[in-house]
């Protein structure tokens, strides 16, 4: 208990704490969740405004991590749909939403995690590893140096996927095979406001819709990972995507969707700081272009309450962004470089 979290801006010159472990976790969850197959060992497998899931499994389609969470889930809500694993879990003194849970300071899906066990040297995170008291783990979040402007998504069957670049380069790098439609009731939304990212990790953008306090989004998921789950293809709440060309790999865990570029980015305390306008700069941020518009518009509110949270959604929610015609997501304009 009372283990030190500690950033650093510089590659590990100066550290700034940050918050503490008021929990260690002596144990890994050996059946995670199913996208984390796609993700190596020793590598940050998830990050969410409400989780960070670390992989340690060895073997290609194993799916064993532990987790990073909150304080916020020291008393978990009782409504849950998502990913959770108490007992393989370290608990922290960081609220939900700041700091390295997407206040700043957030890692990438594929960020490299190490170890330094007592009075051991730092070393790559072993395979099959599992957590031991006193262990401390060093996640170098880095991402790449040519990064983007924007991702568009064409809100249509066969719509394209292009990445922008400041340079004035853009490139087709997928195709939208299913259009979201509709809102659900995701529950890290909670955590996030609208048109921000709630999470990312080997097979899912997570968007919001909702204030914070309040759930509501919508998921982008590849193909392959969708065909697991059947719900996807009978409900309206996520948008499924595809490589360009069919005989092209799939494209879980795969940058730049899934891996090295995305992020839970964003406070609303950002815009009380007396740095806001860099701090702004540094965000992720959705927006929408709606039929026979030509002009982006700011993710339309929605959010789904408490009554529906375990009931049947209302029919509002399965065609809130039935207008909306193409998505995009503005990357940071500050250019940091990579770390």
């Amino acid at each position: 208990m009372d283990g030190v979290i500690a950033v650093s801006e510089d590659s590990g010159k100066n550290w700034a704490n940050v918050g503490k472990v008021l929990y260690p976790v002596t144990r890994v969850s050996k059946t995670g969740y199913a996208a984390a197959r796609w993700i190596s060992e020793g590598r940050v497998a998830a990050a969410a405004v409400n989780a960070i899931h670390i992989k340690t499994g060895a073997a290609e389609w194993d799916k064993s991590i532990f987790t990073l969470l909150p304080k916020d889930f020291l008393q978990p809500p009782k409504v849950y749909n998502s990913f959770l694993s108490p007992d393989s879990s370290i608990y922290t003194d960081i609220p939900a939403g700041k700091s390295i849970f997407g206040g700043g300071f957030a890692p990438f899906v594929g960020n490299i995690v190490m170890l330094s066990a007592p009075a051991q040297p730092v070393i790559d995170l072993p395979r099959d590893y599992v957590p031991a008291v006193g262990d401390a783990y060093y996640i170098l979040v880095d991402r790449p140096i040519d990064y983007p402007k924007e991702i568009i998504f064409e809100n249509r069957s066969g719509g394209r996927i292009i990445i922008n670049y400041y340079s004035g380069d853009h490139r087709v790098i997928g195709e939208v095979l299913r259009p979201v439609v509709g809102i659900g009731r995701f529950p890290g939304s909670l955590y996030a406001d609208p048109g921000r990212i709630r999470a990312n990790h080997a097979g899912v953008i997570d968007i919001s819709t909702s204030p914070i306090g309040a759930i509501g989004g919508f998921q982008i998921v590849p193909a392959l990972h969708s065909s697991d789950m059947g719900y996807v293809n009978t409900s309206t709440q996520w948008m499924v995507i595809g490589p360009v060309e069919a005989e092209e790999k799939s494209l879980e865990g795969m940058a730049p969707f899934f891996k090295n570029y995305i992020h839970p980015a964003y406070v609303p305390e950002d815009l009380e700081d007396e740095a806001w306008y860099e701090k702004l700069l540094d965000r992720f941020l959705v927006q929408v272009l709606y039929d026979g518009e030509v002009e982006w518009k700011p993710m339309p509110v929605f959010e789904v309450h408490d009554f529906y949270l375990q009931r049947q959604l209302p029919d509002w929610a399965n065609k809130a962004l039935a207008n909306v015609s193409v998505f995009r997501i503005l990357f940071p304009i500050k250019d940091l470089g990579a770390n």
